[in-house]
């Protein structure tokens, strides 16, 4: 055992330095073995005094090993405090399992395995310095001109030869480390550096690890995320290749998976300022929905970032996802255990090796002298000071007996990485082994073929191993020189367990398996926090993207008429189907029409049997009646034509009430206008007939042309046909049917769309339908208001012009209310019920002014209901002019025309 740093070349104390290098290596090796040389002095010299350098256990085989023994120093010091479980635990690991190879008969009989192990003091410059001692016997320097003083060769000691080297821990280090032993063909296997770039086959051709590399780690939190329902983390990472790499890695695999997206990725610098770690938190807080953290970082960062978090008072906010760097460790959650309370960390599949308790708690300061730091972890482990001759033991510290224990004495758990670092030994071995085997088959102990070792054949067999290691698991090595992915899911609960701390509740080996019934958050709630972006919209509402972020959006909800199609889209209903209420799809809208018992058909119905009533009253007076001079007076024949009109006008109310059919339709276009054009018809001829009789008694006393009945009746049933002729013609050109009409009820909101069985008679065709009519009402207006000086008792010229007057009045209060409903949710309602009782209004005046005061003569007072004698139409017409020419309107001089002409 030795507790120096790199072993001297020549023995001679003034060796003159004239030397090349041999032929192995080219001549351009030589800068760069001078300057890592200065540097490794520099090193040494400085700090020979405070830490020794290495641990050398002779062998036949030499590996060495590289281990943080120590902390990183403060700014100008590469060595700081001694790391008791990732570096002493680790270290002294590596020697128990050099102790069971070499005990074991079967593995590498009658070769006994040496070691030179080396402190990387967790700094990967300083590591490379120390690495140089691995290479030091494949720099062969030419000797020939060398001499001591008394002119004799120097005694050379010849170096050992390293043939792998087992580390390092962080990846930082075992890239820089990488890079040199590649060179000299040294094989490399890692316990704990993880960097996806270590994966990297030709950057890295001779390192391998037993752990699996941060490519797999992401993938697993990748899928703890998806897991958990997160679609929207930020990513905190410690500046250096491990960290970098890690996040790197899950942003990229996130990225290619989709369904995950980044809010920030913040970087811990190496060298973090005062106030960095709130600032941190204050630009996590900027996306306050992404609470998951998923971090990469040393434990002092952990650890500093926790409390950076309850300072800002945002205990329970974050949720961390760690790395295997967090793992189960106690150390960065100490007395911040509410700040981590709910963190989710990673930690390669791993078991605690029992052997390795026994061992390691059986150290002693007596039976471990070759580990040279062990008295430095003594002091630390017990907080006592062992005595040194010329040092003056500190008053507040107590002396160190040697008779403490392990784990009795003080508190012991053993370091999470002690299973890889047991399996890295074995595989070297059991790679040497079987090179061994192949090559000195019949030999005890190393032959000729093993002395060298060939760096890059051993790591052929490296590569091809494949046993079960320390915890029962397989180990073996991709093409890339990777490990399988295994991991442990752990969860850090305090709330509603006898023993707060990490809780395994999942695993992941290229598939994520997690009990979430199994896991707890702040407070001991069951159910998961949410960490997304945007929460999911609500049926009936899409999605609006936001630029460049997957996963946030806006909710819009599709309004009007639209349902929603997918997530993104909304599209509008067909005209005859409307949303559903969630407006996940359209349904059929509602069709309606009419009904009987609606107050806009009740009213209407309820006039027009009144009005039918009464017309078949007239009618049956007339008919008992029908000789009676009165009713022969009236003119028979035309007022049964009138009647009829009257009648149809009252019945059309129920055809427009009824429910929409093929008949019920062609009866309405027949009977809308047929009954008013009837009614009028008749009006018009007979206002006509005494506008004709008066203007031709005014020139001649022979009687007009056609004012007989018969020709009476010609003339209405000519006026009727041309309605008639009309709606036939619309009957050819458009056959009578029904339709759904989905538009005039179809306000803003869908819920009171409704769709309208009705004929297809539009506002236009209705118009037009009734035009003719209004036509024979205006002329005869016009007629009647002509014939207004006629004497009253003469005929029925003047209850003509009263009925026309009262008409054009009801049908010019119809116009405004008809057109100006039309944009009504009511209007077919509306507009058929002033339609219908308009008609009944017009047709009620005509009835009760034309033939009301008859039927109340000849029922009431029969007396009046006599034969006068007859004058000729001479003597009406001077009666007329007389009449004319009188004061009185009425004059004094009754004259009873003879009203059979």
């Amino acid at each position: 055992m030795t507790s120096s740093g790199p072993a001297p070349f020549s023995l001679c104390p003034d060796v003159v330095a004239a030397g090349r290098l041999g032929a192995l290596w080219p001549r351009l090796l030589l800068p760069l073995w001078i300057w890592t040389g200065d540097l490794a002095g520099q090193a040494r010299a400085s700090h020979q005094h405070l830490h020794p350098h290495s641990i050398k256990l002779p062998g036949d085989i030499t590996l060495g090993g590289l281990f943080p023994i120590h902390a990183r120093g403060p700014h100008g010091v590469n060595c700081g405090e001694l790391k008791k479980e990732k570096g002493i635990h680790r270290m002294e690991a590596m020697l128990y399992a050099l102790d069971q190879i070499n005990g074991d008969p079967e593995l590498l009989p009658n070769i006994t395995l040496g070691a030179r192990i080396l402190d990387t003091c967790s700094r990967d410059t300083y590591a490379l310095e120390q690495s140089l001692t691995f290479v030091q016997a494949l720099i062969q320097k030419d000797t020939s001109d060398i001499r001591c003083s008394n002119g004799e060769p120097p005694l050379i000691r010849k170096p050992e030869r390293v043939v792998g080297v087992i580390g390092a821990s962080a990846s930082s280090v075992s890239i820089m480390v990488a890079n040199i032993l590649r060179l000299f063909e040294i094989p490399q296997v890692s316990y704990a550096s993880t960097a996806p770039e270590l994966s990297d086959n030709n950057r890295y051709d001779f390192f391998s690890r037993v752990v699996p590399p941060d490519s797999y780690q992401a993938q697993a939190m990748l899928d703890i995320v998806k897991a958990l329902g997160w679609n929207y983390v930020s990513t905190l990472a410690s500046e250096g290749n491990y960290g970098e790499s890690g996040v790197e890695a899950f942003m990229q695999i996130s990225r290619e998976a989709g369904g995950v997206c980044i809010a920030q990725s913040v970087k811990i610098p190496r060298e973090p300022a005062e106030g960095e770690f709130d600032k941190i938190i204050k630009r996590l807080m900027e996306t306050s929905n992404a609470r998951g953290v998923i971090i990469f970082a040393n434990e002092d960062d952990i650890k500093r970032v926790l409390e950076a978090a309850r300072q800002a008072n945002l205990t329970g906010h974050f949720l961390f996802v760690g790395s295997d760097s967090w793992g189960a460790k106690s150390s960065p959650i100490a007395e911040l255990e509410d700040v981590a309370e709910g963190a989710v960390t990673i930690l390669p599949k791993r078991a605690s090796i029992d052997g390795f308790d026994q061992y390691f708690i059986s150290r002693s300061l007596e039976n471990n002298r070759r580990n040279i730091w062990f008295a430095e972890f003594w002091e630390d482990d017990f907080r006592c000071k062992l005595t040194r001759p010329g040092i003056k033991l500190d008053s507040d510290k107590k002396k160190c007996t040697g008779g403490e224990r392990i784990g009795q004495d003080s508190s012991y758990e053993q370091e999470g990485k002690v299973q890889f670092v047991i399996d890295a030994v074995y595989a070297v071995a059991y790679a040497l082994h079987n090179m061994h085997q192949d090559l000195c088959p019949n030999s005890h102990g190393v032959c000729s073929s093993m002395d060298p070792v060939e760096g890059r054949l051993l790591l052929d067999y490296i590569r091809a191993v494949n046993f079960n290691g320390s915890a029962g698991t397989s180990v073996l090595f991709n093409e890339n020189g990777d490990a399988p992915g295994r991991y442990d899911i752990f969860q850090f609960q305090m709330t509603n367990h006898s023993h707060p701390g990490y809780h395994v509740i999942g695993q992941w080996t290229n598939n994520l398996r997690l009990n979430l019934e199994e896991m707890q958050w702040s407070g001991g709630d069951k159910s998961v926090p949410e960490s997304i972006c945007s929460f999911p919209c609500k049926p009936g509402e899409r999605k609006k993207m936001v630029k460049g972020v997957p996963c946030c959006w806006h909710c819009e909800l599709c309004d009007g008429y639209q349902y929603q199609l997918d997530e993104f889209t909304c599209e509008m209903c067909p005209t005859d189907m409307r949303p559903v209420p969630n407006r996940t799809a359209c349904c059929p809208t509602p069709i309606i029409k009419l009904e009987w018992n609606s107050p806009w058909a009740l009213v209407p119905a309820s006039l027009a049997m009144l009005g039918i009533l009464a017309t078949s009253a007239v009618v049956v007076t007339f008919i008992r009646f029908n000789d009676t001079p009165i009713v022969r007076a009236s003119g028979r024949e035309l007022s049964y034509v009138l009647l009829t009109g009257i009648f149809l006008i009252y019945l059309i109310t129920f055809l427009m009430i009824a429910e929409p059919g093929v008949a019920v339709c062609a009866f309405r276009r027949l009977l809308l206008g047929l009954g008013m054009a009837i009614t009028y018809s008749a009006m018009l001829t007979k206002t006509n007939r005494i506008y004709r009789i008066f203007e031709q008694g005014k020139k001649s006393v022979t009687p007009p042309k056609f004012i007989s009945p018969t020709s009476q009746l010609a003339i209405t049933f000519i006026l009727i046909s041309v309605q008639v002729l009309g709606v036939f013609m619309w009957f050819a050109v458009v056959p009578p049917h029904t339709i759904i009409d989905y538009e005039e009820l179809r306000p803003p909101n869908p819920d009171l769309a409704r769709g309208i069985l009705k004929c297809d008679m539009s506002d236009l065709s209705i118009i037009c339908c009734l035009s003719y009519s209004i036509v024979l009402m205006v002329t005869c207006t016009v007629y009647a208001v002509k014939s207004r000086g006629v004497p009253e008792t003469f005929n029925e010229a003047k209850p003509i012009g009263f009925t026309m007057y009262t008409t054009c009045i009801v049908w010019l209060a119809f116009v405004p209310i008809f057109f100006g409903t039309a944009q009504s949710t009511e209007k077919m309602f509306i507009q058929t019920a002033t339609l219908t009782v308009s008609m009944s209004l017009s047709a009620s005046v005509s009835l009760g002014m034309l033939y009301m005061p008859k039927v109340y003569v000849i029922v009431f007072h029969p007396e009046q209901n006599v034969q006068k004698r007859k004058r000729s139409f001479k003597a009406v017409v001077q009666a007329a002019t007389l009449s004319q020419k009188t004061d009185k309107p009425n004059g004094d001089t009754k004259i009873e025309p003879d009203r059979t002409q």
